[in-house]
């Protein structure tokens, strides 16, 4: 008698077609949400499980299914970080990305990209963020963003207007890519050599450095505040020692990471104005280097590897 033949992978391959197609536009989504790298992977991870057990064959389309369980699994998670950051040492920094192969990381626009930009989105609920994400960095109408979220098209409109409000006030002039590179290698120029007048010459009055760490010693637990402070702070012998700093490109702007023996011990890079640099970013905590270093191959290979490898993919739970 003869067999029926076995299963096809057919389903699974072309389950995973689809979601590698999309995969960055996911990934950007949820890294705008929640302003880690590692979190976002978490949750595209997950909407591959989920995308895996859905009944594909109802649904009409794939990328605002993928979408919409993206958004609302970053919004979740957005909600329980907001508590597990209540108990970190020191400022908490978002985890910068490189963007070298992708400048907008997955986006119709760069929008809500930047590190200092995604630092004052912290104000923002995790909702309210998805909100203003999903419209200005991906061009979402609003009637879709409105079923994503479940909420009303007026209540929609009232939240992103409000996002921009907010953030337009916390958000100064912006310098082009150009200067802010010029800025950032002048700053780390005068760092390294000690010359704190030249880097005064650089910072605004009311400069601001924010170092994070998460307890880490010889980190500072609190932002340091003032034009003389920040360039003081900024010439520590005891980190240039030996350094060697690289230009990167981190969340569409240069970003440095300052390397001893070829290892790194810390990431920095500068928001500044026409009227110079106002605030210095530091990223001290090995996590959050590691996780922009693991970031470079987001594009660098076939995005379903990174986190999904082939295996997973094919024989996928029962």
């Amino acid at each position: 008698m003869d067999l029926d033949p076995p299963p096809t992978s057919s389903g699974i391959e072309e389950a995973l077609a689809v979601f590698v197609q999309h995969r960055t536009r996911l990934f950007g989504i949820a890294y705008r949400v929640l302003g880690s790298a590692v979190e976002a992977e978490d949750v595209v991870q997950e909407v591959w499980l989920r995308w895996q057990k859905t009944d594909r064959s109802v649904v009409v389309s794939p990328v605002a299914f993928l979408s919409s369980t993206t958004t609302r699994l970053a919004i979740n998670v957005g909600q329980s970080a907001r508590v597990r950051r209540e108990t970190y040492i020191g400022p908490w920094l978002p985890e910068p990305i490189d963007t070298s192969s992708d400048l907008e990381a997955g986006a119709q626009r760069a929008e809500a990209l930047e590190l200092a930009l995604l630092l004052v989105m912290e104000k923002l609920s995790p909702a309210e963020r998805a909100a203003y994400v999903l419209r200005e960095a991906f061009d979402y109408p609003y009637p879709e963003i409105a079923e994503i979220l479940q909420l009303s098209l007026v209540n929609v409109r009232q939240i992103v207007s409000r996002a921009r409000k907010h953030l337009s006030a916390e958000q100064r002039e912006r310098v082009d890519t150009a200067e802010h590179r010029r800025l950032l290698n002048a700053f780390v120029s005068a760092a390294q050599t000690g010359d704190v007048a030249s880097l005064e010459a650089l910072l605004t009055p009311d400069a601001v450095s924010l170092s994070d760490g998460n307890g880490m010693r010889g980190c500072a637990r609190l932002p340091v505040l003032g034009r003389a402070r920040v360039a003081k702070l900024s010439t520590h012998r005891q980190l240039w020692r030996e350094a060697e700093p690289e230009l990167v490109d981190a969340n569409g702007c240069t970003g440095v990471m300052v390397r001893r023996d070829g290892q790194p011990i810390a990431f920095m890079t500068v928001a500044a104005s026409p009227e110079g640099i106002y605030k210095v970013l530091w990223l001290f905590s090995p996590a959050k280097i590691a996780a922009f270093l693991d970031s470079r191959s987001r594009f660098a290979t076939v995005p379903g590897q990174n986190r999904i490898n082939e295996r997973s993919a094919l024989n996928p739970p029962p």
